[in-house]
Order: C-alpha cells, then structure tokens, then sequence
C-alpha cells in the first residue's frame, strides 16, 4: 500500500510538473526589461518570451507582437522553443504510459509484473522530460547573464530573469522529482528455487525367504 502511495505521489507531482511546462512555454515572461541606470523609465515594462514579445504601460494596456520569422531569430530562441516542446511531448507520453502502470488502475490486472515496468517506464519518460526542460531553462537563462554582464550591451537593453524562466525550473524539477518517484516502483526480483524432486520409494519386498 505504501508502494502504491509513493507512486501515485510521484505521477501527481511529474503531472503538475508537465503543466507547468505548458504554463511556462505559453508565458511572455521569460526575460523582462532591466531597471539599471541612470535613465530609469517606470512607465512602461517589457519583456519577452518564446513566442513574442510586450510592452506594458502604466495604463494598464499591453501590446505584444508575435516573431513574425522562424529563421531571424537567433540559434538560443529556436532552440529552447524545440527543447520546451518536445519536453511537453514526451512528458505526454509518460503520462499515458504511467498511467497503464498505476496500481489503481484496472490496465494490465492480471500481469503484476509487467504493469509495474509500465509505471517505472513512464517514470523514465518523464525523467527524460525533465531534462529536456531543465536544459531549455538553463541554456535560455544563460544567455540572459551573458547578454546583461556583456559591455557591449547598452545598458537600456539589458534584460534579467523572467517569471516565465522561474516556472520552467520549477517544472523540470517537478518532472524529474515525480518520475524519480514512479521508478521507485520497480518491481524487486525474486529468488527462485528450483522444486525438489522426490527420491523414488523402495519396491516393496516379496515376502519370500532364499536359503
């Protein structure tokens, strides 16, 4: 029962890990404008995102303009965008497969065994997942410091860390914490012993004497 508990444990928390991932991905706050400087304009904020890029003013308003060109974007953009949505494909194929290996579930009753290597299969999925994700987040996040500590950027186009960039690495660690989890499940092996045979009964004697 407590195998059972820890697994369901890891699948909900690897499932909110996904959805952060989605959350992440759709936000426009991956990196926002840098208030350093003498001239500091309060009026307005800006930031960017995978997808497009805002301005909000004090107003309240918002204008955002999508990147128009796949190819004028630079190499770090393309690919966080390819990372992030095939760490959301694959954390859906973990939840499919996760979901067969549940204890919970009725999927694969009669064969304990393999249902359990279903669970601990979608748990390496959404470990794969994860990874992918944390690797997106950190390679986009390293370029932020690189851009902001570069000399050569101007000081009114520095940008730093975005609540969107937060939200992914709190999802890969969701994902990697709860398919850690799932693969705790692994089904132990068991030593089996070979069935004695049984020693052959001694015929039974005849009764008659030889002299």
């Amino acid at each position: 029962m407590a195998n059972a508990g820890l697994q369901l444990l890891g699948f909900i928390l690897a499932f909110l890990g996904w959805i952060g991932a989605i959350v992440s991905t759709a936000l426009p706050q991956w990196k926002i404008y840098s208030y350093a400087g003498d001239n500091i304009v309060t009026a307005q904020a800006m930031y960017e995102g995978l997808w497009m890029a805002c301005v909000s003013q004090s107003t309240g308003q918002i204008q955002c303009k999508v990147f128009d060109s796949l190819l004028n974007l630079n190499s770090t953009l393309q690919a966080t965008r390819a990372l992030m949505v095939v760490g959301i494909l694959l954390g859906l194929i973990a939840i499919f497969v996760s979901t067969v290996g549940m204890k919970c579930m009725k999927c694969l009753e009669d064969d304990e065994v393999q249902k359990m290597r279903m669970a601990v299969f979608g748990g390496m999925i959404f470990l794969l997942a994860g990874l992918v994700i944390l690797v997106a987040t950190a390679w986009y996040g390293n370029r932020i410091v690189q851009e902001f500590y570069d000399p050569l950027t101007p000081v009114n186009a520095r940008y730093e860390f975005g609540q969107a960039l937060f939200t992914g690495w709190a999802a890969a660690s969701l994902c990697l914490l709860g398919g850690g989890l799932l693969c705790c499940s692994c089904p132990r092996k068991t030593t089996s012993y070979p069935t004695p045979r049984p020693y052959p009964k001694a015929a039974p004697s005849s009764g008659k004497d030889y002299v």
